[in-house]
């Protein structure tokens, strides 16, 4: 069984939304660190938020700062990613990435990813 499997994703139109969600199976969900991390067409990984565990502190990149919201549900061990005004340049297969217990960005596992696309 996968890890991390992620839903959500479809086509939308620019200025749209989508409500991803990533279930974690097997693991400690409630003590690790979880990120999004978005692949876009011809491009490299970016990652694009992440939450930590307890307080659930979250943080953004520069590119979604605003129109992004990440949340987390520890008794569904479910993290979320909800995407707000969508731009062509959001279009991108989107993955959830658990950290190391302890750690931000050390990411033991990966989803298998759910793609977006942003068109008219």
């Amino acid at each position: 069984e996968d890890p991390l499997v992620e839903s959500g994703g479809g086509l939308v139109p620019p200025g749209g939304s989508l409500r991803l969600s990533c279930v974690a199976s097997g693991l400690t969900f409630d003590s690790l660190a979880m990120s999004w991390v978005r692949q876009g067409p011809g491009r490299g990984l970016e990652w694009v938020a992440a939450i930590g565990s307890g307080v659930g502190t979250t943080k953004y990149a520069e590119p979604v700062k605003g129109r992004v919201v990440i949340s987390r549900d520890d008794a569904k061990k479910t993290v979320y990613l909800e995407l707000n005004s969508l731009k062509t340049e959001d279009a991108a297969v989107y993955y959830c990435a658990s950290a190391r217990a302890g750690t931000w960005w050390q990411y033991d596992y990966w989803g298998q990813g759910t793609r977006v696309t942003v068109s008219s």
